[in-house]
């Protein structure tokens, strides 16, 4: 069979990155089953779920991250904790 994911770079913070999304995705479908999402309008301009939400925060973070990446040439932890704090707010207010 080989290793199929021989081709990715697997750091230490790439490897955190996919087992936190593998994490929120396995909440995320716990906590659906657990109490179904009400649809409802936040500051969003459209009637989201939880799952909309988790979508539209993690598109989010990854534009804010890859801007940060790309505007700066400091340390990409800044950048990090600013798309995980909009991640909170779209899936609070969102």
């Amino acid at each position: 069979m080989g290793n199929a994911f021989a081709w990715m770079a697997w750091t230490t913070p790439v490897a955190i990155f996919f087992v936190s999304v593998g994490l929120m995705l396995a909440g995320m479908t716990i906590w659906e089953l657990k109490s179904p999402t009400i649809e409802r309008k936040g500051f969003i301009p459209m009637i989201t779920t939880r799952g909309d939400r988790l979508f539209i925060g993690l598109l989010s973070a990854a534009y804010i991250n890859l801007g940060w990446t790309a505007l700066t040439t400091g340390a990409q932890w800044p950048g990090t904790v600013l798309s995980f704090i909009v991640l909170l707010i779209v899936m609070r207010w969102g």
